[in-house]
């Protein structure tokens, strides 16, 4: 896979591509290899810092069982997998950045634009973006706000800024533990303490995990506080404290230097639901013959999209990404015969992927 030029550096003008993803999750990804054996290239923004979506955010390191001759793989590993299955196509990856507009060219192409600036000119358009983009769940305390990004964070892009500091970490998933295993003992970026702040000693996270978190809480590597904020202390412009609901209903303070808070994540349908698209209770409308959706040279995806009988499953969504490449493939050459190939035993395909094929017995 190729990476694009940093969020914020925009080339001057439009990229040119046959398809453009949105989003970059499991879906989106194989979206990429059926592509690809149709010769056509594509590139791919998410919102994300990293490939994954959904499956990389919420469930990394949880099992899952149902995807196809595999019994089970993590979310990372089935992300892992995909990645090397598309290597091959080289897509361009273009990261932390949302597409934000679409609009139909004289030429029949759309002209699109990312929240960073880039430009795209492209054939044909595939919505694979999930529910939406996913947005951190806010803190829902009067005020604190105004400290977003400078005291209190909601995504760790930094892990360097923390180091040496005292840290309050709320949530009780993986992002949560994970983090608060992490600056509690990484040996370059520990921080000076770590208190892990939860609504119940209860955790979420990945077992080998919480039992890593049971160990360092009782030799006191970090500590964990039972409670809810209800308020917020400064000094000056400097947040100082946390207000405290404990657990037997009391109040309680907590000093600290930086919050990182990981309430989970909740979608979004965002500049999609800009785009002139038939929509059905926040989903994308499409034909699931060919998973077009009411806009010509746009299709729809995984589980953004609605149709009857519509399963939100990835398999299904493996399903539809096919249908959705072989239906692509007039809008990018108008006189290109679709055809139905083998990986088994197709010559074309095999150049495409780049393997040998093997000599008929």
């Amino acid at each position: 896979m190729t990476p694009s030029s940093p969020p914020g550096a925009a080339p001057l003008t439009p990229i040119e591509t046959d398809a453009l993803i949105v989003g970059a999750g499991p879906v989106g990804l194989f979206l990429v290899f059926e592509l690809g054996l149709q010769d056509i290239r594509a590139h791919v923004v998410d919102a994300l810092l990293h490939v994954g979506g959904q499956c990389a955010e919420l469930y990394a390191d949880k099992p899952i069982y149902d995807i196809p001759g595999v019994p089970v793989c993590t979310g990372h590993e089935l992300v892992e997998r995909l990645q090397q299955q598309i290597a091959p196509f080289s897509p361009t990856l273009h990261l932390g950045q949302e597409l934000r507009s679409l609009a139909r060219t004289a030429d029949g192409r759309f002209d699109c634009e990312t929240s960073t600036g880039t430009r795209f000119l492209a054939r044909t358009v595939f919505v694979a973006g999930g529910v939406g983009s996913f947005q951190p769940k806010t803190l829902r305390v009067a005020g604190i706000e105004r400290l977003a990004g400078r005291q209190l964070f909601y995504r760790v892009r930094d892990a360097a800024a923390f180091a040496g500091r005292h840290l309050v970490i709320a949530g009780g998933g993986d992002s949560a533990v994970d983090w608060a295993l992490h600056f509690a003992t990484d040996v370059a970026q520990r921080a000076a303490s770590v208190t892990l702040l939860h609504r119940r000693d209860e955790f979420r996270a990945a077992p080998a995990q919480v039992r890593r978190l049971a160990e360092l809480r009782a030799a006191g590597t970090l500590r964990v506080v039972i409670g809810q904020i209800t308020g917020f202390e400064t000094e000056g412009e400097t947040l100082a404290r946390l207000q405290l609901m404990t657990a037997d209903g009391g109040s309680d303070t907590l000093a600290l230097e930086h919050l990182l808070v990981f309430h989970g994540l909740s979608p979004r349908l965002g500049p999609i639901a800009d785009w002139g698209l038939e929509l059905e209770h926040k989903l994308v409308t499409v034909n699931p013959a060919t998973f077009e959706t009411s806009v010509p040279g746009v299709f729809a995806v995984g589980d953004i999209c609605h149709y009857p009988g519509k399963r939100k499953l990835i398999l299904c969504g493996f399903h539809e990404a096919t249908l959705a490449a072989f239906a692509a493939v007039p809008y990018v050459d108008a006189e290109r015969r679709v055809l139905l190939q083998y990986t088994t035993s197709s010559p074309q395909l095999h150049r495409l992927l780049g393997v040998t094929t093997p000599s008929p017995d």
